[in-house]
């Protein structure tokens, strides 16, 4: 086997892209990623079109914070079933459609209200979208890793990139799709061109739906026994029905990831997972009112942030998950994160150069290179340390500490710029140190990672 592994070429791997269950994974990030659209950067260009500060916009990013916690509810995602939707649909499908619907009932919210006149109400709405992104999220991520057999490392991180791929896409081309959609209503003359292009972008929520009737599910049999096993342990402690389904649900996934991978290493592993975005996501927080100020208009962010980001990322996500397959997810994870990092200094060179559409072309492709690279080592990594018992669970936890830097910190990326004055510059110098205590956990818990995924298809450390 070793022999096999050794003499496989670089292109090897590629043909795993041609799987039918990619196609599945590609539009389950896609219905993830498309949210975010909403939330992020159409609610920020709103508000400030409205008129309202860089702090107040930044601190509007706190309902991202919901993502942060979306774990302490993933139990309930787990086991409660939607009525009537869950027998026609399936257990994880049926979740998705309830909130999709969620989602766009939000929507329609948005196209009837002014955000200078209601700014509480279209807060609140975009924190239900939030909440409900956050909470599909759940059952996403979870019905895409089980699209994956345990033993297929190599599916994995292909699945891994086609996830990151398809996240992209919804939010990059979703994103081109609300400012280009925007910009023509305002061309036009129409008066309250946002909430016409939140009509619009409901169309999208609908088609994603009818789409996802083509995703099967699998493994939930093996899912429920194992759950059930779980439960009639604790039965036999004398806990009553109630106590049993309560502690089953709520603690015995938890309680499956530190038994697995010992506290030591588990809260390492926590620490890595909460630190290893957050200079990536106080750059993203502010990067489109900093694109706005030093003179690119809609169009432009349009075109060069995200046509060409998206472009940019889904080549580099594809190629970053065979990187990961062949040198191992560790090493990834470290380059990546060095390279990410540094790409942020290329926004600083913009800033300290101004408005230059050559410079704002390359950094945009730098960022969104090593971010893609980085991602998809993220995805893959994570993946790989979920109990099947417990899927969305797991998943949804370690997602949800990741989010919490790019959440509750990041939501003080506003602030971080006006306390600097305005000088962009050093705001992404500062973003760039920010990786560094990340990869200080990771090489601190390196050898018993080795131990512990010892026996994958994809080595965590680089083949042979």
């Amino acid at each position: 086997m070793a022999d096999q592994a050794n003499t496989k070429t670089f292109s090897d791997p590629l043909t795993v892209y041609f799987d039918i269950r990619m196609a599945r994974i590609l539009l389950l990030g896609i219905i993830s990623g498309f949210p975010w659209v909403l939330i992020g950067s159409s609610l920020s260009v709103w508000l400030q079109e409205d008129g309202l500060s860089r702090s107040t916009i930044g601190w509007a990013g706190l309902i991202f914070g919901v993502y942060a916690f979306n774990f302490l509810w993933a139990p309930l995602i787990d086991r409660i079933r939607v009525p009537v939707l869950t027998e026609r649909l399936g257990h994880r499908r049926a979740w998705i459609v309830t909130l999709q619907s969620v989602i766009l009932l939000c929507l329609v919210i948005w196209s009837a209200v002014d955000p200078s006149d209601n700014l509480a109400l279209v807060v609140s709405v975009g924190l239900a979208i939030a909440v409900a992104s956050a909470t599909q999220d759940i059952t996403v991520d979870a019905l895409r890793i089980e699209q994956i057999g345990k033993t297929e490392g190599e599916s994995m991180a292909a699945g891994a990139a086609v996830a990151v791929v398809g996240w992209w896409t919804g939010f990059k081309l979703g994103g081109a799709v609300s400012l280009w959609v925007a910009e023509g209503f305002q061309a036009a003359g129409v008066a309250g061109y946002w909430q016409a292009t939140f009509l619009v972008l409901g169309v999208v929520i609908i088609l994603c739906n009818i789409a996802l009737m083509f995703v099967p599910e699998g493994g939930t049999a093996d899912r429920v026994a194992a759950q059930k096993a779980d439960d009639a342990v604790l039965a036999k402690t004398g806990m009553g029905p109630v106590a049993v389904w309560f502690v089953g649900t709520v603690f015995n996934p938890i309680w499956s990831f530190f038994r697995r991978n010992g506290v030591g290493v588990a809260l390492a592993l926590l620490g890595f997972v909460f630190l290893f975005k957050v200079g990536e996501a106080f750059l993203g927080r502010m990067s489109i009112i900093f694109y706005g100020e030093i003179g690119f208009t809609k169009a432009d962010i349009a075109i060069y942030s995200k046509g060409l980001g998206w472009l940019v990322t889904v080549i580099f996500t594809l190629l970053g998950g065979l990187v990961a397959a062949r040198a191992g997810l560790i090493k990834a994870l470290v380059i990546s994160g060095l390279a990410m990092a540094g790409a942020n200094l290329m926004f600083a060179l913009l800033a300290w150069s101004g408005k230059s559409a050559l410079l704002f072309a390359a950094a945009v492709i730098l960022d969104d290179l090593t971010s893609a690279f980085a991602t998809v080592t993220f995805v893959a990594f994570i993946s790989m340390l979920v109990d099947r018992s417990y899927t969305a669970t797991q998943y949804a936890l370690l997602a949800s500490i990741g989010t919490a830097s790019r959440t509750l910190l990041a939501s003080s990326s506003g602030a971080l710029v006006d306390a600097l004055d305005g000088d962009w510059g050093l705001f992404f110098v500062l973003t760039t140190v920010m990786v560094l205590p990340s990869l200080i956990c990771l090489f601190l818990i390196r050898r018993q990672l080795r131990d512990l995924i010892a026996g994958a298809e994809v080595n965590l450390f680089g083949r042979g």
